[in-house]
């Protein structure tokens, strides 16, 4: 008879359902929605709960992000029978033949960033729709493929963001003489079914999910519009240079707007040419403030 423990994550919305055993080797699957489930009978069956919003499939556990209407507290048991008697009646829980599908051809191709201790690795895939920044090995819990790369001993920093990842190096080794190899690691690291980012262990989106949600009424309507105009004018910009750009204060006796430039935008020597010349002019012109000024944390 199967057993399942129930374990908590860093995020409150998701919860782990355990197995004693590995239910899938080398995969991890991702249902956002009962139409993706044609391969997950229980995946499909969870599904028919109303607040079940995501499901992930990964190793020895099942992991639920669920919606607000409801608390872990109140429904986590009844998931965890739900799902053992699914389990010990003979129910199915993947029919993903995964010898077939542990091979995943991808391509991955290096871009140059503004700043040349950066590169920006692209994947033909998603791979994550919380960008995510690791200064040092001790912080790649979430990303084992983080984690890896860390062990080369060139690699200084990493920033995952959609589709591609962004590795800053130190200045021991020209991009010439590594560029091939980092490549072809990603490259197979991803094919063989690594996990690239584990969701249930990252509680950056939530954080952030927090910040645009329950603090950003409570802002001032200049942090307001600061924030639009980032989000919708300079984020699509950075981000094709392999960086992110994040709002963190405004200080409306000085005027002075401060940001966090991870990725490829931190440490660039043209970053604070983007700062000055290009974000600092577009909100003195589009907050018709000249007095604005634009900081780096």
């Amino acid at each position: 008879m199967t057993k399942i423990t129930i374990k908590e994550t860093q995020n409150p919305t998701i919860l782990k359902f355990e197995f004693p055993d590995f239910i899938t080797q080398n995969e991890n699957y991702e249902f956002k929605n009962i139409d993706e489930t044609k391969n997950s009978p229980l995946a499909q069956q969870l599904f028919y709960l109303p607040f079940v919003k995501t499901v992930y499939i990964s190793g020895n556990f099942i992991a639920i992000e669920r919606f607000s209407i409801v608390e872990w507290d109140d429904v986590k048991d009844a998931v965890a029978e739900q799902i053992e008697k699914f389990v010990n009646d003979g129910g199915t829980i993947l029919t993903i033949d995964e010898n077939k599908s542990k091979k995943q051809p991808i391509t991955v191709y290096g871009e140059t960033t503004p700043n040349p201790a950066a590169l920006k690795f692209v994947v033909s895939r998603m791979l994550t729709k919380t960008p995510v920044e690791y200064k040092n090995i001790d912080q790649t819990t979430s990303s084992p493929l983080a984690q890896e790369l860390f062990k080369f001993p060139y690699v200084k920093e990493i920033f995952i963001d959609e589709n591609y990842v962004s590795v800053t190096k130190y200045e021991i080794n020209d991009w010439q003489e590594i560029t091939l190899e980092l490549r072809t690691f990603i490259k197979q690291f991803i094919e063989n079914g690594g996990t690239v980012i584990d969701e249930s262990l990252l509680d950056i989106a939530l954080k952030d999910e927090k910040v645009k949600d329950a603090n950003f009424d409570n802002l001032d309507e200049t942090s307001q519009k600061i924030i639009n105009i980032l989000e919708e004018y300079v984020k699509p910009a950075v981000a094709a240079d392999g960086g992110n750009i994040v709002f963190d204060s405004y200080d409306n006796q000085t005027d002075t707007v401060k940001v966090m430039m991870q990725g490829a935008c931190n440490g660039c020597p043209s970053s604070t040419f983007t700062l000055k010349s290009g974000i600092e002019n577009m909100l003195k012109s589009m907050l018709n403030n000249d007095n604005i000024k634009v900081e780096a944390v």
